[in-house]
């Protein structure tokens, strides 16, 4: 600043002394005014140039060249594009932190939507455009009302009470696929609203199974419970026969043996879902794996039909001698189950097949093929489901508790196997446990063991390769 007053001075000064010398020359008494004017009017025009240039640079968008470079206006120059490039590197960390805070929104597991003070999309993620439908390129700045139809939907946005939380099917919810979402709706700023959405399908899904187990497992008790209580009363209130007593006190033993089934596999379920999975240390021998289960078999088979006489023509066919590495209680739980499920639900007179064999890629096959009712296909999804049954009569007339394909399949899961089921109605069903070969360790070649109960079903029929599907859910 004292060098612009000093430069000013400077030319004053000149034009003084200039006017004195062309007033010794030329006499009047103008020339020393007239030459201080036009000095201070040549100094003005000068400077406003530079301003001049220095705005135009403003203009521009102050960019690093331009503007002037020395001086007064120099200085302003310098100082303003100091601050002109700390306020756009402020604003590239801005922009970077908004990059950041987006692309975090983006990943989120749940739906976030920015609506303006008139509802209309303003910015949401990827999430939240899958969860309501929308394209992201065609939709913005549409109104939400207008894209997301669900009449539950449209009385909250209008309600305006924005306190709780709205739940409502996603857009692409189907009665075989259901889709939940729970949304809310958050005010901020100048009537904005921010408007999250989570998908809670399977939340509701595990709620619904929970409400099922406890309604179930309810019943399954309180059945024989009454009956228990009836008898008591019975025993208590008459006086009965012997013969009768007894009769009576065989029904309470097996309603008490029916209850006791059922809290051990309630148990065995949990003990399941709770223990880490089996490592592949322990080996099992497949072959002492089939005497077990064909021992089981007979003796319910018998237990089903005449005294000491077999209800069923049976074949045990191990052609797998060796091993798989796991727990003895599981798979002969899982492989029981099936075996039991054939007995029970097989008429007397028919035929069951226990197989087990190894295929060329190496995975182990147990399969168990009955002759009896089947299943139809629209049945087959749920089966695992705990307490599910097809006949809810005849499952109980049969003495099951509706949890063993449930234990199968967990089994399954923890061994690493695929559970693979088809069935005809009117021919049978074939049910097969796929080991993979990380599980199999061959044994000794040529050990296989074959047992044949009834000579009229041949060891050689025909074989049904299952391909491995995707345990059943």
């Amino acid at each position: 600043m004292l060098g612009r007053f000093v430069l000013f001075l400077g030319c004053l000064l000149t034009a003084g002394l200039l006017g004195w010398w062309l007033d010794t020359h030329w006499p009047g008494g103008y020339a020393v005014p007239v030459g201080l004017v036009l000095a201070a009017s040549i100094w003005v025009l000068f400077d406003s140039a530079r301003a001049g240039k220095f705005l135009n640079w403003l203009r521009l968008g102050g960019g690093a060249e331009g503007g002037s470079v020395s001086g007064f206006w120099g200085d302003i120059t310098t100082r303003v594009r100091r601050a002109l490039r700390e306020r756009e590197r402020q604003t590239l960390e801005c922009q970077a932190r908004l990059h950041d805070f987006l692309s975090a929104l983006q990943v989120s597991p749940n739906g976030v939507m920015l609506l303006d003070g008139e509802a209309r999309i303003e910015w949401c993620n990827q999430t939240s455009a899958a969860h309501f439908g929308l394209d992201l390129q065609r939709d913005l700045m549409q109104t939400i009302g207008n894209l997301v139809r669900e009449p539950g939907f449209a009385a909250y946005l209008a309600k305006g009470d924005f306190g709780s939380t709205l739940t409502m099917p996603g857009r692409d919810s189907s009665p075989t696929r259901p889709v939940t979402l729970s949304v809310q709706l958050h005010p901020y700023g100048d009537g904005r609203k921010l408007l999250l959405s989570r998908d809670i399908t399977v939340l509701e899904q595990a709620e619904a199974m929970r409400r099922d187990f406890v309604a179930n497992v309810s019943h399954e008790i309180r059945t024989p419970l009454t009956v228990l209580a009836g008898f008591v009363e019975t025993l208590q209130t008459l006086r009965l026969e012997d013969s009768e007593r007894q009769q009576y006190l065989a029904l309470m033993s097996q309603q008490a043996e029916r209850m006791q089934t059922l809290v051990s596999d309630l148990l065995t379920l949990s003990k399941l879902e709770g223990s880490a999975p089996p490592g592949v240390d322990a080996q099992v021998s497949v072959p002492n794996l089939m005497r077990q289960l064909e021992t089981d078999a007979l003796a319910l088979s018998q237990v089903m039909g005449e005294p000491g006489v077999t209800d069923h023509h049976f074949v045990f066919d191990c052609g797998f001698d060796g091993f798989l590495a796991g727990t003895t209680s599981e798979l002969l739980s899982a492989m029981g189950n099936l075996v039991s499920n054939a007995v029970r639900y097989t008429p007397a007179g028919g035929d069951i097949t226990v197989r087990v064999r190894q295929r060329a890629d190496g995975c182990v096959v147990f399969s168990v093929a009955d002759t009896g009712p089947g299943i139809a296909a629209e049945h087959l999804g749920r089966l695992t489901e705990r307490f599910y049954r097809v006949d809810r009569s005849r499952s109980r007339e049969t003495g099951g508790t509706g949890l063993g394909l449930a234990i199968v399949k967990h089994v399954a899961q923890r061994h690493g196997a695929v559970l693979a089921i088809e069935s005809t109605v009117g021919k049978g069903s074939l049910f097969s446990l796929v080991f993979p070969v990380q599980r199999v360790v061959s044994g000794a070649a040529g050990g296989a063991h074959t047992a044949r109960v009834n000579p009229s079903v041949p060891l050689d029929g025909p074989w049904i390769d299952v391909v491995a599907k995707p345990g059943l859910q």
